[in-house]
């Protein structure tokens, strides 16, 4: 199992790096698929679906791509599209309860926030990624999105395992330690630190780039694991192990993903806000 989460950790990287690299419609695009998939594996753990696809998952990809192309506009025009994010997601809602209002009583009142809830926090979420990318000297920023997240998961394990003996949240994640999460935070700090040292002279900005890069790691580390834990409950109130199987060892996009969906953001809007 191990030989098979690292192969394919390693795939994983290999096609971040590519991906990020070229950026623009590429980039876009990726993310674009990877919610797509992320949002069918979430209907299936909710049991909007159960076999195939119906009118109103339909209806939630077709929502999920709105709020794409007004990512790629807003992109192409700026601060003047700006304004029309929220338009767009809102057409997502529309499309959504005009699938409900005329197809009632085939779906209820839950799945239908179901589906808008799988918009939000799947595809929304990661376009953030995107977005990250598309700022100023982004493509360095962008893989502290994936350092905190990933970084804290490693070093909370490798802590956890050592020394943790107090528990999280003993009945959502028995082996998730508080001595776990906080070498997790650290980890995350030391691996930001590490990473700002060696792109020091890449970023434009006039800041101290490694403090900077530890303390964005260590918030967005505090809210990796927020992601990680809300994964979770989602699995054991649907009473299931994992997403899917797409990657080998890991799961599905959502097992694997779980901590970037809620760091992204978080990360683009230090990101902005720090103007770096």
């Amino acid at each position: 199992m191990f030989i098979t989460r690292l192969i394919s950790g390693i795939v994983l990287v290999a096609i971040a790096l590519l991906v990020n690299h070229v950026g623009g419609p590429l980039l876009l695009l990726t993310m674009l698929a990877i919610s797509l998939i992320g949002m069918f594996e979430l209907f299936r753990a909710v049991k909007i679906r159960e076999k195939g696809t119906n009118s109103l998952t339909t209806a939630a990809y077709a929502g999920a791509v709105l709020w794409y192309v007004a990512v790629w506009l807003g992109h192409v025009y700026g601060e003047r599209f700006d304004h029309f994010y929220v338009s767009f997601l809102a057409a997502g809602l529309i499309i959504l309860l005009f699938v409900y209002v005329f197809t009632y009583p085939k779906y209820h009142a839950d799945q239908v926030m179901a589906a808008f809830f799988g918009i939000v926090y799947v595809a929304v979420c990661l376009s953030f990624i995107y977005q990250t990318r598309e700022l100023p000297d982004g493509r360095w920023h962008v893989w502290l999105i994936l350092l905190c997240s990933w970084g804290c998961d490693t070093s909370a394990y490798c802590v956890g395992r050592l020394f943790g003996r107090h528990k999280m949240a003993p009945v959502l994640s028995p082996k998730k330690s508080v001595e776990g999460a906080v070498g997790g935070v650290i980890g995350a700090a030391i691996f930001g630190g590490i990473y700002g040292a060696c792109i020091r002279g890449k970023v434009s900005a006039d800041i101290n780039v490694v403090l900077v890069y530890i303390v964005v790691c260590a918030i967005g580390a505090l809210i990796s694991m927020v992601g990680d834990l809300a994964a979770s409950a989602i699995k054991r109130n649907m009473e299931i192990k994992d997403y899917g199987h797409l990657i080998p060892g890991h799961g599905g996009i959502l097992d694997r993903f779980d901590s970037v969906i809620i760091t992204a953001p978080i990360i683009y809007f230090l990101c902005s806000v720090l103007r770096f």
